[in-house]
C-alpha cells in the first residue's frame, strides 16, 4: 500500500456561503467515515488560518510562509491505498464533500517508520 496526501489550498472553500457550512461538514465527515470503513484513512485535518512560524536549522523562528510562497495548505487527508488511481478516486469524493479541488501527491515510503507503526499496533 502507498500513502497519498490529498490537500487543498487555504481559501479554496471561501466560496461556500455561511448557511451551507453544516452541509459541507456532514458531507466531508461522511467521506472520512467511508474511508475509515474501507480501511484506507490515515489522518486528516483542516488548518487554522494563520501565518506559519518557520523554524530554521539554527533554531531561529520567523513568521512565514516564505515570501515566495503564493499558496499554503488549507487542509489535508492522508490515505493508504493500493494505487494512484484509488487515491484519485478518494480525492474526487473529498472534492465533492469539501466543494473544492484537491491536489494528490504520493508520500515517500519510510520503511523504518512503517516498522515503528506496526510495533505500536501490536502493543495496542
Amino acid at each position: 500500500m502507498t500513502r497519498y496526501l490529498i490537500s487543498f489550498n487555504d481559501g479554496a472553500m471561501d466560496h461556500i456561503p455561511d448557511e451551507e457550512w453544516a452541509d459541507v461538514g456532514k458531507a466531508s465527515h461522511a467521506v472520512v467515515q467511508e474511508a475509515v470503513n474501507a480501511g484506507v484513512w490515515v489522518f486528516g485535518a483542516g488548518l487554522e488560518r494563520q501565518r506559519a512560524s518557520v523554524v530554521a536549522t539554527d533554531g531561529t523562528v520567523t513568521d512565514g510562509p516564505y515570501p515566495e510562497t503564493k499558496e499554503v495548505i488549507g487542509g489535508f487527508s492522508v490515505v493508504d491505498v493500493a494505487s494512484r488511481e484509488e487515491a484519485l478516486a478518494w480525492a474526487a469524493k473529498i472534492a465533492v464533500g469539501c466543494r473544492c479541488a484537491q491536489e494528490v501527491r504520493e508520500l515517500m515510503p519510510d520503511p523504518e517508520q512503517d516498522a515503528m507503526l506496526r510495533q505500536a499496533d501490536r502493543r495496542g
